[in-house]
């Protein structure tokens, strides 16, 4: 490891260990004014080597931003064009600033009871924002980490993410119906200490995001991966922006995703014990299948992902190849891990769970898979959303289309 990163990690581990901030600035002056957005991800990378915790991170994080603002807010990169993967990040960020900054003038001249009905607007207009997040997470830091390892300190940052899910729920509590009045137990010292959480959050997130990660991805990444991030973010929806058309270029959703081996002129036929099917039949099955899949091999690595018509939960050909435990919220971590043990071990072959969200019932099951001498090949996630087949009563014994 060069000095410098030595010495940026010494100061960075003296404020988490809450050491005197200024002994300590005076100490590392010259690398605090000389930061760069790359090191400042190389040294929050080294620090989860050693054992911290993105919680324990966190708690130091703005803290460290504002000391090295200057040098961030100085660092010489070059601006994404406008249609481009960056650049639309870059749009969407400026409407939530937008949405943020029209409401600003109204929470510093009344009372938040009279606000109510807006702020409950303002809660939900936010939340359009999810969109994005999911982007940053799903294409944007797959790819930085398949160019190096160090890049999986970016973790940190999805800790933020669902720090602010989280409020996002708090906040539709305190606020209660929209059309209503103030909820039962409504506190006002209580709702502006979480507005102005809130506003922290967000202006925190926009800022981390375009002073050190989209600076060290336009350093790190190429073009081509620039446009393959953009043809997959297609595939998503998009905060506060118009989904922007590519012209020329084949849609996500239209590659194929499987590969017709050929014979001479016949398609290459898999035969099974119970059949057999050609790749093009096998795709369309597990596309069809009302279910999630995800395939991890047996080297932790996502592998496979289905396309059904609804997916829940997002996927992008950015994560084939990318370790299972960073495709998951830094503290979920040791569920994941605690399943692939006990799969590996062969003492469980199986998990489930289920949770709410978004008006759905979600059936989430793991599980090990084995060849026929025992051995693990790896794990099959499958999530289903069940509501309606949890409210199915009688029976059905005729056609009803």
């Amino acid at each position: 490891m060069e000095e410098k990163i030595k010495h940026l990690l010494d100061y960075c581990l003296g404020m988490v260990h809450k050491e005197d901030g200024k002994t300590l600035y005076m100490k590392y002056l010259n690398e605090i004014q000389s930061i760069t957005p790359q090191e400042l991800v190389l040294v929050q990378y080294e620090q989860l080597k050693m054992g911290l915790s993105p919680k324990e991170l966190l708690s130091v994080v703005d803290k460290l931003i504002n000391v090295f603002y200057k040098a961030l807010s100085n660092y010489p990169w070059e601006k994404p064009e406008r249609e481009s993967f960056l650049g639309d990040m870059m749009a969407e960020n400026a409407g939530l600033l937008l949405l943020l900054e029209g409401f600003k003038p109204k929470i510093k001249t009344h009372d938040l009871i009279d606000l109510l009905p807006e702020l409950r607007k303002l809660v939900e207009g936010s939340k359009e924002y999810n969109a994005h997040l999911l982007k940053i997470e799903n294409i944007l830091f797959p790819m930085m980490e398949k160019k190096s390892e160090r890049y999986d300190g970016l973790k940190i940052m999805w800790s933020l993410h669902d720090e602010l899910r989280a409020l996002w729920k708090t906040l539709d509590e305190m606020l209660g119906d929209a059309g209503r009045g103030a909820p039962e137990g409504y506190e006002e010292a209580a709702l502006s200490t979480e507005i102005g959480r809130f506003y922290f959050l967000l202006y925190g997130l926009v800022q981390k995001q375009e002073l050190i990660l989209f600076p060290a991805a336009a350093q790190l990444l190429d073009g081509e991966a620039f446009r393959s991030m953009r043809l997959q973010s297609l595939e998503y929806a998009f905060s506060y922006i118009d989904t922007p058309t590519i012209e020329g270029e084949v849609m996500v959703h239209e590659v194929p995703h499987f590969s017709a081996g050929k014979q001479s002129d016949a398609v290459e036929m898999l035969k099974f014990a119970t059949g057999h099917m050609d790749f093009e039949q096998l795709g369309l099955l597990l596309d069809h299948l009302p279910v999630d899949m995800t395939l991890v091999d047996e080297f932790d690595k996502v592998a496979f992902f289905s396309r059904p018509k609804d997916r829940i939960f997002p996927r992008s050909v950015a994560v084939i190849g990318r370790d299972v435990r960073n495709c998951h919220p830094p503290e979920s971590v040791h569920v994941v891990e605690d399943i692939l043990k006990a799969f590996k071990e062969g003492t469980k072959s199986e998990a489930s769970f289920w949770i709410q969200m978004r008006g759905m019932f979600i059936h989430i099951q793991y599980f090990a898979l084995r060849n026929t001498n025992g051995e693990y090949r790896g794990t099959l996630e499958v999530s289903q959303e069940i509501s309606g087949l949890r409210a199915l009563e009688g029976q059905r014994r005729l056609l009803e289309w």
